[in-house]
């Protein structure tokens, strides 16, 4: 059988960095075809490849057996190619029906291309049940919502052979059992689908195959069925993977963060959070569970200086939090950081890095007036080298180059740099959005056991996160939000699926 997309001896380099070395693989035509792997395994460069965004330096690829060069992401749209990145290609201000036909519009004569475009549009999301309105503005849009457009644009343009690149990493689980349903019948009408996902529940719930990528090489390829976790983990990460946490009893010490009454008020007028009111002691894991846009990423822009609130407390250790009543939140998050505050915030490239700059400087970020990383007026660059070399060496970041640019880093090494600047910054409170958000099963470990640690040594940490099993995993107490409200508490030992799903849609158990 002639395969849908066939790679041979792929190479790509990146400076001293080989993303991909040798790489020989063939995806079957009408499957679902899992690449699994590291964070910096060289799966997301592979596709890219095989998308235009990058040419390989060595190497062939292949669509239905004939050779071709995908200069860039045009002709690969041309040639049948989709992909949704893991960071949505999205125009903020425009409109759903505007973002669904830019690049495609057919006619320099708008008017009638909207209306025949929104009539098809509207057939695909019935057909698919991706219905999103097409007149919605992209930034007031979920983020479960963004991707359904993501995918219909690629419907749209009438692609067969669809990649996407983490693409549950923002979903609920009910938005996932969607999302698979969708791609069984993409794969069933004959589509050819690349799933990469550091998740090996859906490769077992949804491929045909997987291949298994590490250090930019393929060392493993698999029918699902006939392969198990523990062997595609184990070849995955080079090493036996222990999922058993350690946890030592819960002994919380004083209210490190206490918020009372809380409110914000949106730009539209309605309240993003709603008198919302809890504690959090040191020593204490607090994770939130809802659905991605109920209000946790504002509470944690709030709680992290990034924004004001319109009513309401939020006090540390006893003493009222600076900023109520100004008029902006210049200055605060700094202040924040002072006064022992550190976040993770869930969106890392627009709030947690600069891409441009490199990994030292970015470990510096947030904490330019520390004594460790300035010499009088100056930055002390070879404390902060040292200091980058250390946090790398203990969060297992790849590549170990503190010189290079953090944009060269995969999503989930960008991911362990944040946290690791973060967690070593000996915060009194650690407020965490979504910290495993498109991170490798050896890196989830890592990071747990980071978080597990902190709080073992009696720091305070409020966690996001829209993983139900990372919320059982690491929490002491559960907070449930939805519609910027709290709609229900638990503490770990009444943890519920069930339950929590119920209050993550408003219904009262």
């Amino acid at each position: 059988m002639v395969a849908a997309v066939e790679f041979r001896n792929i190479c790509k380099q990146f400076g001293e960095v080989h993303a991909n070395q040798q790489v020989n693989l063939s995806i079957q035509k009408a499957t679902i075809h899992g690449i699994v792997g590291e964070n910096g395994a060289g799966k997301s460069t592979l596709m890219s490849i095989l998308y235009g965004y990058y040419q390989a330096d060595q190497g062939d690829i292949f669509l239905k057996g004939q050779p071709v060069r995908v200069a860039n992401s045009m002709v690969a749209i041309q040639q049948g190619i989709g992909m949704v990145h893991q960071h949505f290609m999205l125009v903020a201000p425009f409109t759903v029906l505007e973002n669904i036909m830019l690049g495609v519009e057919g006619s320099p004569v708008l008017k009638g291309q909207f209306k025949r475009a929104e009539k098809r549009l509207e057939d695909i999301a019935r057909q698919y049940g991706l219905e999103v309105n097409p007149n919605a503005r992209i930034e007031d849009l979920s983020v479960g919502s963004q991707q359904k457009v993501e995918i219909l644009k690629l419907i749209y343009r009438g692609a067969d052979i669809l990649i996407l690149d983490e693409p549950t990493a923002v979903l609920t689980p009910q938005e996932t059992a969607s999302l698979f349903a969708i791609l069984r019948v993409f794969r069933d009408q004959g589509k050819t689908i690349i799933l990469i996902t550091h998740k090996l529940e859906e490769i077992f719930a949804l491929t045909d195959r997987v291949s298994v990528m590490r250090a930019g090489r393929v060392v493993g390829e698999f029918d699902t069925q006939s392969s198990t976790r523990e062997e595609v983990a184990e070849l995955m990460i080079g090493r036996p993977i222990d999922s058993h946490l350690t946890r030592v009893p819960l002994n919380p010490g004083r209210v490190v963060l206490e918020v009372k009454d809380l409110t914000l008020q949106s730009e539209q007028g309605s309240p993003a959070l709603e008198n919302l009111n809890f504690s959090v002691r040191a020593g204490e894991i607090v994770a939130i569970a809802g659905v991605s846009g109920n209000g946790q990423t504002e509470l944690l822009e709030l709680l992290g200086g990034m924004r004001l609130p319109s009513s309401g407390d939020m006090k540390l250790l006893g003493k009222l939090l600076p900023g109520k009543g100004g008029k902006d939140a210049e200055g605060l998050p700094a202040l924040f950081r002072a006064l022992g505050i550190a976040h993770a915030p869930e969106d890392r490239l627009r709030h947690g890095l600069v891409k441009e700059n490199s990994v030292s400087q970015n470990v510096a970020l947030g904490y330019q007036g520390s004594k460790f990383v300035r010499f009088g007026v100056f930055l002390n660059h070879r404390a902060l080298d040292e200091h980058a070399s250390q946090l790398i060496a203990d969060f297992d970041i790849r590549p170990t180059d503190a010189s290079l640019r953090a944009g060269q880093l995969s999503g989930g090494n960008q991911q362990k740099l944040v946290l690791a600047r973060e967690i070593s910054s000996q915060p009194q409170l650690l407020l965490v959005g979504q910290p495993t958000r498109g991170v490798d099963i050896g890196a989830i470990e890592t990071l747990h056991r980071k978080l597990l640690e902190l709080r073992d040594q009696g720091v305070a940490i409020l966690l996001v996160s829209v993983e139900l099993e990372e919320i059982r995993a690491l929490a002491d107490r559960i907070l449930v939000m939805c519609d910027g409200k709290i709609t229900g508490e638990l503490s770990a030992q009444a943890f519920d699926t069930t339950r929590i799903g119920l209050l993550m849609g408003g219904v009262s158990p």
